[in-house]
C-alpha cells in the first residue's frame, strides 16, 4: 500500500468512530468525500474498527512515510485501537487505558505538594478562617460582571493576536468568532473550522474569574488551539501530510495540543502576565491586582495533579463518588458544587480519561520548554509545538 492509501485508510478509520460517539471526532478539514462515504456506510461494529487499527499498524512500517510521520501514526492508531476494544465493551484497567490514549504513564501526586501548595496560598490570602473560604471570597471578589464578558473577551483576543502574529506568523484571512453559551461541562470550547477559522464558545454558566479569563483566550485562541491549528493547516497539512487533518478526541495529539494551550500565555506573555492584564483591564474601568494573580497562580501550581489523583481514586481504586467529591474539595479548595462538576467530567465514559493531557501535557511540555533558556530559544521551540507532528514520546 503507498503511503497515499494508508493515511486515506487511516482517515476513514478516524472519521468512524464519530458514527459510535458523535463529538469523537474533534475537527476534520481534509477530503468532504471521506466524510460522506462514512456517513453513509452503515454503523461500525468496534471490533471491526479494532481489527483495522491492528492492521494498518503492522502495515506501518511499509508504507513508505518518514520516522516523524510513522512515530505519529503509530502511537494514534494504537489509542485508536484501544477507544475500538473500549466501544466492544472490554474492560481494561485505567492507567493502562490512559497510557494507550496519550502515550504517557500515569502515577499518583504527593499529597506533601499539594500541603505545601496551600501553604504558599495561605500565605498570600492572609485572614481569619478555613483557606478554602478565604479563596472562594477572593475569587468572588474577581468575577467578570456578565454584562462586560464580550468585550473582555474580545480586548484580549485582540492584544493576544497582535503578539502571536509578531511572534508566529498566521494566514492574513484567519479569524476567531467568539459565541457565549451555556449548559457546558467545560469554561471554553474551540470548534475549528478548517480554512483557518475557529468559532470559540465561552460558557456563561460558570462563572468567569478576571484571572482566568486571559489564560482561557490564550489557550483556546493565540497561541493556543486555533494558532495550533491555522499554523499546522499552513505548513503540515499543505505540505502533503493529509493525517493532520483529523484530530480526534482521546489522542495524544489531545495531550500535545492541552498541553501547548494551557502554556500558551506564559509563552507569548511570559512573566509579568498579571501586570499585563491589569493594564488591559483598567483600560475597560475594572480594577484587577495582577501581580497577587500571578502568585496565587504559581502556588496553586502545586496542586496540578490533584483531579488526574481523583480519576485515579473513582477508576483505579474504586473509590465512591462521595470519596472523590471529598477529596477533590480538600486538596483542590473547590466549593461542593465544583467538586461534583469536576466529578460529572471524570464519570463521563468518553471523557474519564481526559483530564491526563492537562495534567501530564502541562508537565511534560513545560519541562521541555523549561529545558532552555526564557527569550528567543524557548519561543523557538514552542513554535515547533506550533509547526511539528510532535507525539508525547518524541519529547522524553
Amino acid at each position: 500500500m503507498g503511503s497515499d492509501a494508508f493515511v486515506r485508510e487511516y482517515l476513514l478509520l478516524g472519521l468512524a468512530f464519530d458514527r459510535l460517539e458523535e463529538g469523537f471526532v474533534d475537527a476534520y478539514t481534509g477530503d468532504a468525500s471521506l466524510r460522506r462515504r462514512v456517513e453513509n456506510a452503515p454503523k461500525p461494529d468496534p471490533r471491526d474498527l479494532s481489527h483495522t487499527a491492528k492492521r494498518l499498524r503492522a502495515d506501518l512500517a511499509s508504507a513508505g512515510l518518514s520516522d516523524e510521520r510513522t512515530r505519529f501514526l503509530d502511537v494514534h492508531l494504537r489509542a485508536m485501537d484501544c477507544s475500538a476494544r473500549k466501544f466492544a465493551g472490554e474492560d481494561i484497567a485505567f492507567v493502562d487505558e490512559v497510557e494507550a490514549y496519550f502515550d504517557v504513564r500515569i502515577a499518583p501526586g504527593d499529597e506533601d505538594d499539594y500541603r505545601d501548595a496551600h501553604r504558599r496560598l495561605d500565605a498570600l490570602l492572609p485572614g481569619p478562617g478555613p483557606l478554602a473560604e478565604r479563596l472562594q471570597a477572593h475569587r468572588k471578589s474577581e468575577i467578570v460582571p456578565a454584562d462586560r464578558l464580550a468585550e473582555c473577551v474580545e480586548a484580549f483576543s485582540s492584544a493576544l493576536r497582535d503578539k502571536v502574529r509578531a511572534v508566529y506568523p498566521l494566514p492574513e484571512t484567519e479569524r476567531i468568532e467568539y459565541e457565549v453559551v451555556g449548559d457546558k461541562p467545560w469554561s471554553g470550547f474551540n470548534y475549528y473550522l478548517g480554512d483557518y477559522r475557529s468559532r470559540v464558545a465561552i460558557n456563561s454558566d460558570l462563572e468567569q474569574h478576571m484571572s482566568h479569563l486571559p489564560r482561557l483566550i490564550a489557550h483556546e485562541a493565540y497561541p493556543g488551539h486555533h494558532t495550533e491549528h491555522c499554523r499546522k493547516e499552513a505548513g503540515l497539512v499543505a505540505g502533503g501530510q493529509a493525517e493532520q487533518t483529523l484530530f480526534l478526541v482521546n489522542t495524544p495529539q489531545c495531550l500535545m495540543a492541552e498541553g501547548l494551550a494551557d502554556l500558551a500565555l506564559e509563552a507569548i506573555v511570559g512573566p509579568g502576565w498579571g501586570r499585563w492584564a491589569q493594564e488591559i483591564y483598567a483600560d475597560l474601568g475594572l480594577r484587577f491586582d495582577g501581580e497577587l494573580a500571578e502568585k496565587l497562580h504559581e502556588a496553586s501550581a502545586g496542586l496540578l495533579s490533584v483531579r488526574q489523583d481523583a480519576a485515579l481514586l473513582l477508576h483505579d481504586r474504586g473509590r465512591s463518588h462521595d470519596d472523590v467529591a471529598a477529596f477533590l474539595q480538600r486538596w483542590s479548595l473547590s466549593t461542593p458544587e465544583r467538586a461534583r462538576q469536576s466529578l460529572r467530567f471524570l464519570s463521563s465514559p468518553l471523557w474519564r480519561a481526559y483530564i491526563s493531557t492537562y495534567v501530564e501535557g502541562y508537565r511534560l511540555l513545560g519541562g521541555w520548554l523549561a529545558q532552555v533558556p526564557a527569550g528567543a530559544e524557548r519561543a523557538e521551540r514552542f513554535g515547533r509545538l506550533l509547526d511539528e507532528p510532535l507525539v508525547p514520546s518524541s519529547l522524553r
